[in-house]
């Protein structure tokens, strides 16, 4: 059995990311497993630009983050295997993977860093009406159909969701030549980042209706129309506000899920919220060596948080491996709440973390002119106001070491937003 000081699950965008950060803080052997046939993940269908402006200080596309990533890896001699599928981790970090040339084999990791993404929300997660004609595409397949293979799924195009995959197949289904009709969002809010609302619907003339949903499909063997309705604060369609409209493709993005069954197999423990790892400051989970980051972590919305959170996980994984990370002293507990629906990380120890700290949070509904506050146990020690927080962008507050080891007797750090 071939060992490794670190194995990174998934090529893409976090899985580079880390692979690169760890070689740099001195881990000497890694190896990369990717299931596609070629590094850069999900990137390398996003042929739009509006990538890498923290990152590289420069705006680039999907393909163009991915490459110079990618060059970065094999400047440093990383290791990767292309078109190998992992099957399974076992709790000591024995990797079990397959591909055509090797069979299946085993591979013994002193760390695993988990990157493998996320994946779409399908149509039976949603309980639609209908029959199953042709012309129903998840958002990122479309995507992949018309910048990678070359095919266009249709011409007269309805979106249900408005996550940004959504919202970016909208603008390049109009600029192939097809009809966007509209974009229907069960919320009453977008999910997706305001930019793209901006620039791939307003700037078209795409409406977008919040509070509607798919009602009724029409059409047999391919897609002919669907009926949208109107729906209460309780999601439920409101009789006589239905709208049939004529299609022959319908787009669904309704949300992304972490791609977790590997780490749930292997013992790793779950936030219900994020259906992702729970991690403390150093992304490491609840099983010692195991790092998460990315989308298999929590569902970013710009590809440069992904890629810096990834640093974060290979720096800390190459600092396991040589017996840096620093011994475990008290645990203090993040706790969102009041607004604030989920923490990454979940839990922190003042020992492991560096000096700054960011964690990342989402909100759970629209807040105008509200308050993003934070509480060391009872003490409001942070109220920073914000004109407007919305689900589809992440937040982010910065805790500071010194400050922290301040407070002796600190149990818990809550996030909440008030009003005032």
């Amino acid at each position: 059995m071939k060992s490794y000081d670190i194995v990174i699950i998934g090529g893409g965008p976090a899985g580079l990311a880390a692979a690169a950060s760890a070689k740099k803080a001195g881990a000497d052997s890694i190896l990369i497993l990717e299931r596609d046939k070629e590094l850069g993940g999900i990137l390398n269908q996003c042929i739009h630009n509006g990538f890498g402006l923290h990152t590289f200080k420069e705006e680039l596309t999907g393909p163009e983050y991915a490459g110079r990533f990618i060059d970065i890896v094999k400047e440093l001699d990383i290791e990767y295997e292309l078109n190998t599928m992992v099957m399974d981790i076992s709790p000591e970090k024995v990797v079990t993977a397959m591909n055509r040339t090797d069979g299946m084999f085993q591979i013994q990791a002193k760390a695993v860093i988990l990157a493998m993404g996320c994946r779409e929300r399908s149509r039976g997660a949603l309980n639609i009406p209908g029959y199953r004609p042709a012309g129903i595409f998840s958002a990122g397949t479309a995507q992949r159909l018309v910048n990678m293979e070359g095919y266009m799924p249709g011409k007269e195009v309805v979106i249900l969701g408005s996550g940004d995959i959504g919202l970016i197949m909208a603008r390049r289904m109009t600029l192939e030549g097809a009809k966007v009709k509209v974009v229907a969002e069960l919320m009453p809010y977008s999910g997706g980042l305001k930019r793209n609302i901006v620039q791939c619907l307003n700037d078209y003339g795409i409406p977008l209706k919040l509070s509607h949903t798919v009602v009724d499909i029409r059409g047999k063997e391919r897609l002919e129309g669907i009926t949208l309705a109107q729906v209460d604060e309780k999601s439920k369609p409101i009789p006589g506000t239905e709208e049939d409209y004529d299609c022959d493709t319908l787009l669904l993005s309704v949300g992304l899920i972490p791609e977790n069954e590997l780490s749930s197999g292997m013992g790793v423990e779950m936030d219900r919220v994020t259906s992702g790892p729970v991690v403390n400051e150093s992304l490491e989970t609840n099983i010692p060596g195991v790092f998460a980051c990315g989308n298999v972590l929590h569902v970013h919305d710009l590809v440069d948080y992904v890629s810096e959170e990834a640093g974060r996980a290979g720096a800390n994984a190459a600092k396991y491996v040589k017996g840096e990370l620093a011994q475990s002293g008290k645990e203090i507990k993040l706790i969102a709440t009041e607004g604030a629906r989920y923490t990454v990380p979940r839990h922190i120890d003042i020992n492991k973390m560096e000096d700054l700290l960011t964690v990342r949070f989402r909100v759970g509904a629209v807040y105008k002119d509200s308050f993003i506050s934070v509480y060391y146990n009872d003490e409001r020690v942070m109220h920073r106001k914000k004109q407007v927080m919305a689900p589809g962008e992440m937040e982010e507050i910065v805790l500071q070491k010194k400050k922290l080891a301040a407070y002796p007797d600190l149990e818990s750090i809550t996030v909440k937003i008030e009003k005032e």
